[in-house]
């Protein structure tokens, strides 16, 4: 850089000129966490890959994992057994899927009960229904939570109320 300075007077010019250098050094590394690549090369493979990364001026943190997809495991394992002509197995692991046992029992074919089909299943799965995939939904459907009222929660009642009435 180049600074000039000048001073003027009535008869005589003074001019100063100087010249300043310097250099200014920045040390900053480059970010350098880098999602790794996950391969899954095999079509034929039930699980997908997923990768992140994240990188500040002090830490940088990657990742990556392959996921594994289970419903896609279950039609691939129910295609096996029905293609070896065991079309009962297959049904069988299908009804593993909450969506697909409620389907069976909506379409009026119950899924297979150790080894038990049609009516015969359909009694077992009513006498056993925490076995059903569906449980949880099956028991807010069908089960009363209904408050009954015992001798001893009667006795409870009627003593506040006395005390009530002797005050």
């Amino acid at each position: 850089m180049l600074f000039t300075i000048s001073s003027f007077a009535a008869d005589t010019v003074t001019s100063t000129s100087s010249t300043v250098s310097g250099t200014t050094t920045v040390d900053r590394t480059p970010s350098t966490a880098s999602a790794p690549s996950v391969v899954v090369n095999n079509q034929d493979v039930c699980s997908f890959a997923a990768s992140a990364a994240i990188q500040t001026q002090v830490l940088g943190i990657a990742g990556g994992t392959a996921i594994r997809d289970l419903n896609c495991e279950r039609l691939k394992l129910s295609r096996a057994l029905y293609r070896m002509g065991m079309k009962v197995g297959a049904i069988a692991m299908l009804c593993q899927d909450a969506r697909i046992f409620q389907a069976m029992e909506m379409a009026g074919t119950p899924c297979p009960y150790y080894g038990k089909i049609g009516i015969d299943a359909a009694k077992l799965w009513a006498e056993n229904p925490e076995k059903r995939p569906d449980y949880e939904k099956w028991v807010k459907e069908n089960v009363k939570d209904e408050e009954y009222i015992t001798d001893e929660g009667a006795f409870g009642i009627f003593s506040v109320f006395l005390i009530l009435l002797l005050l």
